[in-house]
C-alpha cells in the first residue's frame, strides 16, 4: 500500500513484494504534476522492487518548503531522501522534468545510479526561444494569482496529452488537471525556473554505462520520439520503447504498456 510520509521528505512508498527483493525504483514526476501521477506504476512492486515516488520540492501542497530554482535543488532533495532511508543505490526513472532531475542526479551522485529510465524527456537545455516561453509562463502564473495553476494547466493540457487521449480518455485529462491544481503556485514557479535554467546533458549521454531504458509516447508533441532516438543512439546498450496512443505523459495515458516496458527492463536488464 502506498503511504505518503508526513516528515520532511514527502513521498509515496510501496515495499517490494515477495521473498527476494530486487532493489529500489525511484520515480520522478513531470511538471506541473506531483508524485501521485505514478500511482499506476506502484504495481511494479509486485516484481520485487520497492517503489518510491518523491514529491519534488513544494509540489502536492508542500507550502512550507523553500522554493526551488534549479534541477540540482530537486536532485539534492532526492539524495537526502535516499540517505535518510539508508538506500545506497536505485534505478531512477524520470518523466519529462523528472528526466532532467535524473540527469542532475547522474552528474551529482553517479554512485547512487544502478539503472536509468528516461521517459518523454530530452537531454538538451532549453533554446533561447524556450527560455522566453518559460518567462511568459512565469508571468502568466503570477498575473493570474490564485488562479495561476488553473490557467497554466488549461493552456498546457493539449500539449501534455496525445490527441487520442484527449478524444477518448476524458478521465485521464481530468486526472491531470486535478494533479496540477493540487500544487501551490510557488511550487509551479520553482519548476519553471528549474526547467529554464537546466544545463545541456547531451555530453553526459556517452558516459552512461548502466542499464538504460528510454520510453516515449508515439504522439509526444513536447519531446517527440526523435529526441529519444538521439539519446538511444548516444547511450551504448540502451533500449528504446515507443508507446502507441500516448502523448507526453505516456505513463498516465497508456499505463499498461508503460508498465510492461518497465517490468521487462527491470526483470531482464537490471
Amino acid at each position: 500500500m502506498a503511504v505518503t510520509q508526513p516528515d520532511t521528505h514527502r513521498y509515496l512508498d510501496v515495499p517490494a513484494a515477495g521473498d527476494r527483493p530486487r532493489g529500489t525504483l525511484v520515480l520522478l514526476h513531470a511538471f506541473p504534476l506531483n508524485a501521485r501521477m505514478w500511482e499506476p506504476q506502484l504495481a511494479l512492486a509486485s516484481h520485487g522492487w520497492r517503489v518510491i515516488a518523491p514529491h519534488l520540492r513544494g509540489f502536492d501542497g508542500g507550502v512550507d518548503e523553500a522554493d526551488a530554482s534549479s534541477v540540482d535543488d530537486y536532485a539534492g532533495d532526492v539524495i537526502d531522501l535516499l540517505d535518510s532511508l539508508h538506500i545506497k543505490d536505485a534505478v531512477f526513472g524520470g518523466l519529462s522534468m523528472g528526466g532532467y532531475v535524473t540527469f542532475a542526479l547522474l552528474r551529482r551522485a553517479p554512485s547512487y545510479v544502478r539503472g536509468l529510465i528516461l521517459a518523454d524527456t530530452r537531454s538538451q537545455a532549453d533554446t533561447p526561444e524556450g527560455v522566453e516561453n518559460r518567462k511568459k509562463m512565469l508571468k502568466q502564473l503570477t498575473d493570474a494569482g490564485d488562479r495561476g495553476p488553473s490557467v497554466l494547466i488549461e493552456d498546457m493540457l493539449p500539449k501534455l496529452l496525445g490527441a487520442a487521449t484527449l478524444a477518448n480518455q476524458p478521465a485521464v485529462a481530468a486526472r491531470i488537471r486535478s494533479l496540477a491544481l493540487s500544487n501551490p503556485p510557488a511550487a509551479i514557479a520553482g519548476g519553471i525556473r528549474a526547467l529554464m535554467t537546466r544545463p545541456d546533458s547531451t555530453p553526459l549521454l556517452r558516459t552512461i554505462h548502466c542499464p538504460t531504458l528510454i520510453v516515449v509516447g508515439a504522439d509526444d508533441a513536447l519531446t517527440p520520439p526523435s529526441f529519444s532516438q538521439e539519446m538511444h543512439q548516444a547511450i551504448a546498450g540502451s533500449e528504446l520503447v515507443i508507446v502507441p496512443g500516448a502523448g507526453h505523459l505516456s505513463s498516465v495515458e497508456q499505463p499498461a504498456a508503460f508498465n510492461s516496458a518497465l517490468a521487462a527492463f527491470l526483470t531482464h536488464r537490471v
